[in-house]
């Protein structure tokens, strides 16, 4: 299961993702929002990403106007890996090397069709291990250092 959210910026790149994410067969919660008045996406980045870190849900996408915001936002949770990406070799490594539980889009600055080849990219990858697994269990210690 996937919990998905976005700003405003992101709302209409949301909406056509959750219909991809459905032709896939992978059940979509949405976090919000639901329509395009203008909100704070730190909201909803804290929404999504504390439910991936609470284990509620496996993976979560965030979209904001550039991906940026979100990014930021959702970093500050312990134990999220949001990725922002812009093309399918970002999308796959940030699996395969980064095991990436968040994956962070920009609604303004993608098309649908590029989107959903990112989240599908990023959904058909698996996680390499091995020497990135090290790589992550730094990335624990420093989150641990600052919390």
């Amino acid at each position: 299961m996937i919990v998905i959210g976005s700003d405003h910026g992101g709302l209409s790149l949301k909406t056509a993702l959750k219909s991809y994410l459905t032709r896939r067969n992978i059940v979509v919660s949405d976090a919000g929002t639901e329509t395009d008045a203008s909100v704070d996406y730190p909201d909803f980045g804290l929404k999504v990403a504390e439910q991936v870190a609470a284990g509620s849900f496996d993976l979560g996408i965030l979209i904001c106007g550039t991906g940026i915001g979100m990014s930021i936002t959702a970093n500050k949770v312990p134990g999220i890996r949001a990725a922002l990406v812009t093309d399918v070799f970002m999308a796959r490594m940030a699996r395969e090397h980064n095991n990436a539980n968040v994956l962070v889009l920009g609604g303004r600055v993608l098309d649908e069709q590029k989107a959903c080849d990112l989240v599908g990219a990023w959904l058909d990858a698996t996680f390499e291990g091995g020497r990135h697994q090290g790589r992550l269990d730094k990335i624990t210690d420093i989150e641990k250092k600052y919390n």
